[in-house]
């Protein structure tokens, strides 16, 4: 426990020392200074990326992206619920923000190997300590992965969970279709979806190329 704790510690001395000089070397020492009143002015983002809360998983530092150019929604199992206009849900709003606001022309549900949330169901694992993990997980990726047949979970697979993570992106681009104006948007050309993954222990991305029926090298 101790040293957890002390690891802990200086892990988080660590964050708060690049907190305090991000101005200086965001200003200063980068080869592309950003410019903070700009970001104030407002933001125009190219694409809505929609993807886990796993530490190992960083968007921006992925695609090299600075700030204002990519919309964030981090969950836990990169979720996108079914649009239900009874039931608002922060993940609604803020792709419902994205769409109907920002004007994203973009949407990347962006899984990844090694994902707990997704291995929790394929294993069945007891999550009675977790109530609330248990309960999301449930209603939201059981579901979809148990879609093609209904009543049954797929093969618990191997250590990259590869195979069942990518089926429960693809139920995400479909759960897109629901909200409005994704739909129309698509269909006229004024949007895009995609559905990634990330290879954690390779660093590789894989897109899905709807020809090939596969997730093959971006």
């Amino acid at each position: 426990m101790m040293h957890s704790s002390h690891h802990t510690q200086r892990s988080i001395n660590t964050l708060i020392q690049q907190a305090r000089t991000f101005h200086e070397r965001a200003t200063l020492h980068a080869e592309s200074p950003i410019d903070f009143q700009q970001l104030a002015d407002g933001q125009s983002p190219h694409a809505l990326f929609i993807t886990c809360s796993d530490s190992r998983v960083v968007p921006a530092l992925i695609t090299n992206a600075v700030p204002g150019e990519l919309f964030e929604l981090r969950t836990a199992g990169n979720v996108v619920p079914l649009y239900r206009p009874e039931r608002p849900n922060g993940e609604a709003a803020t792709i419902e923000y994205a769409v109907e606001v920002l004007a994203v022309s973009d949407i990347v549900v962006y899984g990844h190997s090694h994902c707990g949330a997704v291995g929790a169901v394929a294993r069945r694992d007891d999550l009675a300590a977790l109530p609330a993990v248990e309960g999301w997980l449930a209603s939201e990726i059981a579901v979809g992965l148990d879609q093609e047949k209904p009543g049954t979970m797929p093969p618990c697979p191997g250590p990259e969970l590869a195979d069942a993570v990518q089926q429960h992106v693809l139920t995400q681009l479909e759960r897109l279709h629901t909200y409005p104006g994704i739909q129309q948007r698509v269909a006229e050309g004024r949007m895009r979806l995609h559905a990634w993954f990330y290879e954690i222990h390779t660093g590789a991305v894989l897109a899905h190329r709807p020809q090939a029926g596969t997730f093959l090298p971006l």
